[in-house]
């Protein structure tokens, strides 16, 4: 006979387990620590006999949990690595209804469902992960860009449908989010002595004037900020200050919607630039599309707003492989990378039962 967790019991599962993986301080530059927070991961999964796949790209872990060998109906993706952040952020603390930390909401809460859901359904399913309605993929470099995470996965895993949990709210399902541009431009001058620039020619001057003619391309407005955007994010110029500059460069990131075409808007910055433009990386706009596993979700949350978010997430691949899917998760008032960040245990409640009411109807 299966037993049923009653609610406080199962918040407590969900706090104690979420708290334990917000431990690792699972960054990009401490790779031991992502490979602690994987192993902790694997062992949950290994104690309530889930068969699992731990899969490594360039030293990053990712951990799949399938039905089938390569292919899940639904798949929940959710990622164990963080943003850096102070050192009490990683010592997680349950507050006025909320669980505090590092990660909290992007993404160990994601995770920790995940496998708490995982272990439900496979009890039950008197132990047979084949008839798993759902199947979850954990990856490692979300925060990085995700190149070594979820694109090599997606390569091989199939799925009809994908749930990103990382990010939207209980009242909106995001079904695009902007694609991302990120550019650095090089200006190139002639170092002279301070005391006299005009035998020079000053490189922080020419980057200036060129991010002029940038910005200018991006004079655009359209509802709920749904346009392209420009920010310069980084700036290095200049080696002592009595010398003019003989180089500088900007990096830049481009954020921009499916009215444009990328190519034709690294093109245009080109054109109207003096200095020197490369790409450093360009990522498409998420369309999740229409699916019936979309459809019959609404019916267990009906009402709830479909909308976009400017940021982006890993979702983004699932455009490359034409898998449509969402981002959707429960909220933490936009607290991510803060120093505030922290996930509404209302809401994982929430979420939690919308999603077993969900699994029990697929199943």
């Amino acid at each position: 006979m299966i037993r049923k967790q009653n609610k406080k019991d199962s918040m407590q599962d969900f706090i104690d387990l979420t708290s334990a993986l917000i431990r690792f301080p699972s960054t990009a530059d401490r790779p031991e620590a992502l490979a602690e927070c994987a192993a902790y991961v694997t062992d949950f999964l290994d104690d309530r006999g889930v068969a699992f796949q731990l899969r490594h790209y360039q030293g990053v872990p990712s951990i799949w949990v399938l039905p089938a060998a390569d292919y899940a109906p639904v798949l929940l993706m959710s990622h164990m690595d963080v943003v850096d952040g102070p050192e009490e952020l990683f010592h997680p603390r349950v507050e006025d209804g909320r669980l505090w930390g590092r990660g909290s909401i992007d993404d160990k809460y994601a995770v920790a469902l995940s496998l708490l859901l995982v272990a439900e359904f496979m009890e039950r399913m008197g132990g047979d992960q084949s008839r798993l309605p759902f199947g979850i993929l954990i990856t490692g470099d979300e925060e990085r860009g995700g190149k070594d995470g979820v694109q090599p996965a997606l390569e091989e895993i199939r799925a009809d449908f994908v749930i990103a949990l990382d990010g939207g709210s209980l009242a909106k399902i995001v079904v695009k989010e902007k694609g991302i541009i990120q550019l650095k431009l090089v200006a190139r001058g002639v170092a002279a002595h301070g005391a006299r620039p005009w035998l020079g020619e000053n490189a922080i001057e020419k980057l200036m004037a060129d991010y002029q003619k940038i910005k200018s391309l991006f004079k655009v407005e359209a509802p709920g900020h749904w346009h392209r955007t420009l920010n310069w994010g980084m700036v290095r110029g200049g080696e002592v200050v009595n010398q003019v500059p003989d180089y500088a460069e900007a990096v830049f990131d481009i954020r921009y919607t499916e009215a444009e075409d990328p190519r034709q808007l690294v093109a245009d910055i080109r054109s109207a630039v003096k200095g020197e433009i490369s790409e450093v990386s360009v990522d498409p706009v998420f369309l999740g599309g229409t699916s019936p596993y979309l459809d019959r979700l609404q019916e267990f949350v009906p009402g709830i707003e479909l909308g976009f978010e400017h940021g982006a997430s890993d979702a983004r691949f699932l455009s490359k492989h034409g898998i449509p899917g969402i981002v959707w998760g429960a909220d933490g008032d936009m607290s991510q990378h803060s120093a505030r960040e922290h996930i509404n245990l209302s809401s994982v409640a929430r979420l939690r039962e919308i999603f077993t009411r969900y699994f029990e109807a697929l199943a």
